[in-house]
């Protein structure tokens, strides 16, 4: 994607897999809908097919971002490879004697250069986890060249994780545009979340732009208050090297 037709757009990552990324992605589309904006969804790839009472197969992760873009498209436009194993993408495509394109990870985020103003890309699992034999979702990151927002798990052990990750970023030039700390299970404490949104901005100097209650389509809070985030100053001043979130 050149730096002429590219759009401003927000890359959402993990600190693993099953974290809430598509619920994240989906509440950023919906409040930047309800912006004004034309949204964009993309996740360049993915795997683990469903398959639903009249035997059809489907990705349930393609469905809740059209849906929260409102979109009318085909599967391909958002998501362009996709696979029925739920393993790790390069495994999975080979489980189906095929692979991951490359290329194709990047030039399918070109199709949205005119549907859209601003393009959310949904990652696979971890930074680190694998896309292709030899790109991790990392290494597509920098390709793309959004800002991150890292989605972690607001239970224990999400300091490590989100630290890590932090490090892993950075070590590459990627821009990290915030923390979203996302109760993925339902026994996450909350109230310890707070206390690890403290941890993880002073220790990790990045800004906890809110935490997410269990399945939650309300947005954002913090110390227990709705948060407004402008995610769209995000994506754009994010691309000129703005490695805080911006909060209100």
């Amino acid at each position: 994607m050149s730096e002429r037709t590219r759009l401003p757009g927000l890359f959402i990552v993990g600190t693993d897999t099953a974290v809430g990324k598509t619920h994240v992605a989906s509440l950023i589309l919906r409040e930047l809908r309800q912006a004004g904006l034309r949204v964009g969804a993309y996740k360049p790839v993915c795997s683990g097919a469903i398959t639903d009472s009249h035997g059809g197969i489907g990705w349930e992760d393609i469905d809740r971002l059209r849906a929260a873009a409102n979109l009318d498209c085909a599967d391909d436009l958002i998501c362009p490879q996709r696979f029925l194993a739920p393993l790790a993408p390069p495994i999975a495509a080979r489980a189906e004697g095929r692979f991951v394109d490359e290329a194709l990870l990047v030039t399918g985020a070109d199709l949205w250069c005119d549907r859209a103003d601003l393009l959310i890309v949904e990652g696979a699992g971890g930074l680190l986890s694998p896309v292709t034999d030899t790109l991790t979702v990392a290494d597509l990151a920098c390709r793309i060249g959004y800002p991150l927002i890292v989605v972690a798990r607001c239970g224990l052990g999400t300091i490590n994780h989100s630290l890590l990750t932090l490090e892993a970023a950075r070590s590459r030039g990627l821009c990290i545009a915030g923390v979203i700390l996302n109760q993925s299970h339902l026994e996450d404490d909350l109230a310890l979340g707070e206390d690890n949104a403290r941890a993880i901005e002073s220790r990790g100097n990045v800004a906890v732009l809110g935490l997410m209650s269990w399945e939650s389509t309300g947005g954002l809070q913090r110390h227990g208050h709705p948060v407004t985030i402008h995610w769209q100053s995000l994506a754009e001043k994010g691309r000129d090297g703005i490695s805080r979130g911006q909060r209100s």
